[in-house]
C-alpha cells in the first residue's frame, strides 16, 4: 500500500479513434479538466477515413484513476474505438523542431551531435542551425540536453504518436 507522500502515477499513452466533428476533441479534452487530470501530450489528425480522426495523449496517472478515465472516454458519444498503449508493446515517436546558435566553433559541434542523434539540420543561416528530430520523448530531452549550451532560441515538439507492435491495431 502506497504511503501518504508515494507517487503511484505511471505514463500512460491512451489512443483513440473519434468521430471528425465539431466539439468532439473539446468534449474529450474537457473530461480531463472536469476531474483534474492533467494530459502531458496532446496529437489529434484525421486517419485515412475521413469522418475519423486519432488522438493520442499521455497521461500521468495511477491504475485506478487509467480505469476511471477510459470508462469515462467510452462513454463519450463521439469516441469510436480506445486502446491505451502502454497496457502492449507499442511504437511511439514524436517530432522536434529546435533553433539553436551556431556560429564559429560551436557550428561544428551543433553539427557533430545532430549526427549522433540522427537529427537533420533543415535550415541554416549564418547564426543558426533549425534541426529536426525525430525519436522517443526521452531521446528528443536528450538531445535538447545535449545542445542546451549553444543558446537554444526556440523548440516546438509535436507530442507523442504511438502504433501498437505487431498485429494489433486501432480500428473499425
Amino acid at each position: 500500500m502506497p504511503t501518504f507522500n508515494e507517487d503511484t502515477s505511471t505514463r500512460r499513452i491512451i489512443s483513440l479513434l473519434m468521430e471528425n466533428s465539431p466539439g468532439a476533441l473539446s468534449r474529450v479534452v474537457g473530461l480531463f479538466s472536469q476531474r483534474g487530470y492533467n494530459i502531458e501530450t496532446l496529437t489529434v489528425a484525421p486517419t485515412d477515413d475521413i469522418t475519423l480522426s486519432r488522438l493520442t495523449l499521455i497521461t500521468l496517472c495511477d491504475d485506478q484513476k487509467i480505469e476511471q478515465i477510459t470508462k469515462q472516454l467510452n462513454k463519450l458519444v463521439d469516441v469510436v474505438k480506445l486502446v491505451d498503449l502502454t497496457e502492449g508493446e507499442h511504437i511511439e515517436r514524436e517530432l522536434m523542431l529546435i533553433k539553436v546558435r551556431a556560429s564559429g566553433e560551436a557550428r561544428e559541434e551543433i553539427k557533430r551531435t545532430a549526427d549522433i542523434f540522427r537529427a537533420q539540420i533543415v535550415d541554416v543561416t549564418s547564426s543558426l542551425y533549425t534541426i529536426q528530430l525525430i525519436g522517443t520523448q526521452q531521446k528528443i530531452d536528450a538531445f535538447i540536453e545535449a545542445v542546451k549550451d549553444s543558446n537554444v532560441i526556440e523548440v516546438v515538439r509535436s507530442g507523442v504518436s504511438g502504433i501498437a507492435r505487431g498485429e494489433k491495431v486501432l480500428s473499425l
